[in-house]
């Protein structure tokens, strides 16, 4: 990794919570790159974990961001305006599903559990986006984290397929509305990475295991692939990449 591929950059990075986190990989690579970090941590029983990696990453801005909380999402962005007046990449990896939506038949989703489902792992990039506007006057690039069960069906992905397939829409929609601001946004989808939120996921290891097999490369993804990946895209190489859901999964998406 070039450590002056993003000199100057600043990127902030939403979703770590523990070492194992696709933000913390995100994180790791993009201060390897030479970006300067901001991190956020979701709640005060999440934060003695994430301290331990905030003191490793040195990150400019860190602060709470729970999106279900009115006002946390306008005061991170608020500290983003004070300490750094502009922000270059923003990293949103942040996604949730209430246990007994996720696990049980897609059409027995409770509708408190599908529109929880939907404000956390959706809508909150569109408003991370709208605040991120204005503090890219030179332009920006947007992240999301997808999965392919967004376009085939997985088993007991259930209730988060679709929601999965709203951000992916969402990221094609903002690419166009932001392009003239030079604004990027791009989806991203990881194979199956063991993460805290995918362990929520029924039969994940087999999963896991499927992924393993028969992707041509017979190889698993890390955090640190898709961080890598985020630290190229969010480079002046990637200028006129916008739009995308790019594949992080060995070529397994290529079997479906």
């Amino acid at each position: 990794m070039d450590k002056k591929l993003l000199s100057g950059k600043k990127a902030l990075i939403v979703g770590v919570a523990n070492e194992n986190s696709i933000a913390y990989g995100c994180a790791q690579m993009l201060k390897t790159a030479g970006a300067e970090v901001g991190i956020t941590y979701l709640n005060e029983k999440s934060k003695p974990f994430v301290d331990a990696l905030a003191q490793k990453l040195e990150p400019t801005i860190y602060e709470r961001c729970d999106v279900t909380i009115d006002n946390d999402l306008d005061n991170l962005f608020d500290k983003i305006k004070q300490k750094w007046q502009s922000v270059d990449i923003i990293i949103h990896s942040i996604a949730f599903s209430p246990k007994e939506d996720l696990h049980g038949s897609i059409v027995d989703c409770s509708k408190a559990g599908f529109l929880l489902a939907m404000d956390i792992s959706c809508h909150s990039f569109l408003r991370m986006a709208k605040l991120a506007k204005p503090l890219m006057p030179k332009g920006g690039a947007l992240f999301a984290m997808s999965y392919y069960g967004a376009v085939k069906v997985v088993e007991h992905y259930n209730l988060m397929g679709p929601v999965k397939a709203a951000l992916e829409s969402c990221v094609r929609y903002m690419a166009v509305d932001l392009g003239p601001q030079k604004i990027r946004v791009i989806a991203l989808s990881p194979g199956p990475v063991k993460t805290r939120a995918a362990s929520g996921l029924e039969d994940f290891d087999k999963l896991m295991q499927r992924a393993e097999q028969e992707s041509p490369m017979h190889t698993l993804v890390d955090i640190y692939d898709v961080g890598a990946m985020v630290a190229y895209l969010s480079s002046d190489y990637a200028k006129n990449i916008t739009g995308d859901t790019i594949y992080i999964d060995a070529g397994f998406h290529l079997l479906g």
